[in-house]
């Protein structure tokens, strides 16, 4: 059965994001994406809320036009192009080519969804996350710690409603200062 793996980048206050919607201040630089690559690679599918999906898809889409991208961030262009997106939204009726949208979450539907064969599923954004934590649905968390406190923004984990008792799998630490956690579910 596939797993949900939650990956996504917070401050060390656990901000993912400032209040505008600001994420300029996430250290990425060539080690990460290379390793990030390296892990998107087994990968099944990538699946976002709608607003994350749209920042991601408005620029790896046409990432290949910015001639100041490293071959890290290329490859990382080509693994989004071509990976299965589910996106959750009640808004969008359709998105972009090879993804799927998903108006609401429904416990069976993802049930369904982690039942099918090949690669475990990449979740990131934190209302999806929020929901998905509510209904045990993810099985790994791989947060990565930003070396920055901004003091405000929009938490991670917004009222999941939900404890949640973790079993530590691994760290790593990259030489811009981000520090990886990767926890799995106790029983996941």
């Amino acid at each position: 059965m596939r797993k949900i793996i939650l990956m996504m980048s917070v401050s060390l206050d656990g901000f993912f994001e400032t209040l505008d919607r600001d994420i300029s201040w996430h250290h990425v630089d060539d080690e990460l994406i290379g390793f990030l690559n390296e892990q998107f690679r087994g990968m099944g599918a990538f699946m976002f809320g709608r607003i994350t999906y749209g920042v991601m898809a408005g620029f790896w889409n046409t990432a290949e036009q910015n001639a100041d991208l490293s071959t890290p961030m290329l490859e990382f262009a080509g693994i989004w192009r071509e990976m299965p997106k589910i996106v959750f939204s009640r808004n969008l009726t359709q998105a972009g080519s090879n993804t799927t949208v998903i108006h609401d979450v429904v416990p069976e539907k993802i049930a369904e969804l982690k039942a099918q064969p090949g690669g475990d599923i990449v979740l990131s954004g934190a209302n999806v996350a929020s929901a998905l934590m509510r209904h045990g649905l993810i099985d790994e968390f791989r947060i990565r710690v930003n070396p920055i406190v901004l003091g405000q923004g929009r938490p991670l984990f917004e009222d999941p409603g939900v404890r949640m008792d973790l079993r530590l799998e691994g760290t790593r630490t990259f030489g811009n200062g981000v520090v990886l956690l990767h926890y799995s579910r106790n029983g996941a």
